[in-house]
């Protein structure tokens, strides 16, 4: 609710209300030539001029003090024209709302009393006598006016409170909103750092390492080196698509036309002929229909572990086995290697290439799954990613 039109307008009304009843005192005392005519005209402009100086004293709206002042003077100039006419009570109705309005709660609600006392005892002077409606008119004015000064008051503090109760909703909406913007930003870069590590970094690591069993086999064996070049060629090109599918945002080129176990077995294939490591692919289990992100991430957890198992296990055969468990599926990395102790997996560095573990297991973790790593030194190592299938494909 605007306030502020709806206390301009009273605010006039109240203006036009005080300066119509003096002019009414002052035309009723010329018209019926009563006693003191010329007296009761000349208060009834000097309340005026009174009452009008108010408005424009910056003082008396800004200091109690300077409003009961005011207040006063023009309270001295009302009791004199009430004095002087009968038709000066009516004045006393204005007056009530100027003190409530002014004033404080206690002290305006006494001054309206004094004035209606004062209303009532001018009253019946001019009346003569003492009766019930001379008593009842001024106490009504000034019941009507206390109670729809403190009605608009209580609705203005009511309005000031919502008003107050929206910003700060607003405010905090925009603090939510930024918020969820930066946390969105963060968990972008965090997806992004995965995608990459699970990907160009993989793949630039195998760039290199083929490149260094080139440079390994020169001069002596130029047709071997020629072959490992050729691989670290196709790799860089595999490569290249997975930058491209970043711009693009669109699914990865080695789950395009194919399903996730003929990646699977790809990666298997494309990996044992650039390393010197046998990798095979197991499938267990009937194939289902998988979402796009599911088979993704399972795609990525292979890669991950397969890049894991070139760099640093020393492994002479790996297996990795996509099987279908009725509820759920799962994707077994495993190989001989000289294995590692996984309580002791350092803290992830992406500045010296440590997502691995960490990263495969929060992207799991986002799709609802888990992710366990059995290892021990001189044992191998066995990663396994399981994923729930979403009920309208789960299988009894």
């Amino acid at each position: 609710m605007n306030t502020a039109p709806a206390t301009r307008v009273l605010t006039w009304c109240l203006h036009l209300l005080t300066v119509g009843l003096l002019t009414l005192a002052a035309w009723r005392a010329v018209a019926d030539s009563r006693p003191y005519a010329g007296a009761v005209v000349a208060v009834a402009v000097a309340c005026g001029l009174v009452y009008a100086a108010g408005p424009l004293l910056p003082r008396v709206r800004r200091s109690r003090r300077a409003a009961a002042v005011w207040l006063a003077v023009l309270g001295v100039g009302w009791l004199l024209l009430l004095a002087l006419s009968a038709d000066g009570v009516w004045v006393a109705f204005p007056l009530y709302f100027l003190h409530l309005h002014l004033l404080s709660r206690r002290v305006g609600l006494a001054a309206v009393v004094v004035t209606a006392a004062a209303a009532v005892a001018g009253f019946a002077r001019h009346q003569g006598s003492l009766h019930p409606a001379t008593v009842i008119g001024p106490a009504l004015g000034a019941a009507v006016a206390v109670a729809v000064t403190w009605g608009y008051q209580a609705l203005y503090r009511e309005s000031e409170h919502r008003r107050t109760l929206i910003e700060e909703l607003t405010a905090t909406r925009a603090d939510l909103a930024e918020a969820q913007h930066t946390a969105g930003v963060l968990a972008e870069r965090e997806r992004l750092a995965r995608e990459i590590h699970d990907t160009l970094a993989q793949g630039l690591t195998s760039i290199q390492l083929l490149l260094r069993a080139a440079e390994r086999s020169l001069p002596g064996a130029p047709e071997r080196a020629a072959a490992h070049v050729e691989q670290a060629r196709q790799a860089a090109v595999d490569n290249l698509a997975e930058a491209r599918r970043f711009v693009a945002a669109l699914t990865p080129p080695a789950l395009e036309g194919v399903t996730l176990r003929d990646a699977l077995a790809r990666l298997c294939t494309t990996t044992g002929s650039r390393h010197r490591l046998t990798v095979r692919f197991h499938l267990t289990g009937d194939p289902v229909p998988l979402p796009s992100a599911f088979e993704v991430a399972l795609l990525r957890v292979a890669q991950s572990a397969l890049a894991n198992t070139v760099r640093h296990a020393e492994a002479g055969t790996a297996d990795v086995t996509l099987s279908y468990l009725g509820d759920r599926v799962a994707v077994d990395v495993v190989d001989d290697g000289r294995g590692f102790d996984p309580d002791l997996l350092p803290v992830p560095d992406p500045c010296s290439g440590g997502f691995g573990v960490a990263a495969m297991r929060a992207r799991v973790r986002a799709l609802g799954g888990s992710l366990t790593v059995e290892s021990a030194p001189g044992h191998g190592t066995a990663l396994a990613a399981q994923l729930p299938l979403p009920a309208a494909e789960a299988r009894p």
